[in-house]
């Protein structure tokens, strides 16, 4: 299946960008041109007028976080906005946590979350992350006829070791099916990372996903040598 950009705009790619897409090797699920147009995007969530706005439920998610529409210069986006802080529903939550994984996501070059800054809505700061238009999440793909044998696929399996060693990183105690999203060309993308950075000994020492947890089902069993 072709690659459908989901950015709608292109930049032009810069030589140490392309060295570090065909070095590491960590199967980068944001095409070259998008990773390229990156700073545009933080650019752009962070100063783009904000024209729209409609609160998720609960049911679509816990944080009931805020659906944006910016625009900037003719441009029109949507775009997640959060500030859960605190325990409201007795587990930590934060915004920041979303901006940190974002960044570390950048640092390591995976290209796995979509681009996430620090936004004020009704006079409060909070994350404020791209939406990626197009996508559904992993449990509403499943449900519509996405067959599951195309997570046993090579390029879906190399995708899930690489998010198990994010998630390890970050310590998320919160994936599931409902914060992968799916492309229709079937890329994943990473979100919502509120409840991450956790520092207990379940997540410093035997991990989020670990042979401990899953025995006997190869728990990160490739990983790109860039990475490790």
């Amino acid at each position: 299946m072709s690659r459908v950009s989901v950015f709608p705009r292109y930049g032009i790619l810069t030589g140490a960008v392309l060295l570090l897409l065909s070095t590491a090797e960590t199967a980068v699920q944001f095409s070259p041109a998008e990773i390229a147009e990156r700073p545009y995007w933080e650019d752009f969530l962070r100063t783009a007028a904000i024209v729209g706005a409609v609160q998720l439920g609960e049911e679509e998610a816990v944080t009931t976080p805020w659906k944006l529409t910016l625009q900037k210069d003719g441009v029109v986006r949507h775009a997640l906005w959060k500030n859960v802080s605190g325990s409201p529903l007795g587990i930590v939550d934060s915004w920041l946590y979303e901006i940190a994984a974002y960044d570390l996501d950048k640092l390591l070059g995976l290209g796995m979350v979509p681009p996430t800054v620090q936004k004020r809505f009704r006079g409060m700061a909070g994350s404020c992350q791209l939406w990626i238009e197009d996508s559904a999440v992993l449990k509403k793909r499943l449900q519509e006829g996405l067959s599951s044998k195309v997570l046993d696929k090579p390029q879906w399996l190399r995708q899930a070791y690489i998010q198990q060693l994010f998630d390890n990183l970050i310590g998320n105690e919160d994936r599931h099916q409902g914060n992968v999203l799916i492309t229709p060309d079937e890329r994943s993308f990473l979100i919502d990372h509120s409840r991450t950075f956790r520092t207990t000994k379940e997540f410093k020492e035997i991990l989020p996903f670990s042979e401990a947890k899953f025995p006997g089902v190869g728990v990160m069993r490739e990983l790109p040598r860039a990475l490790v």
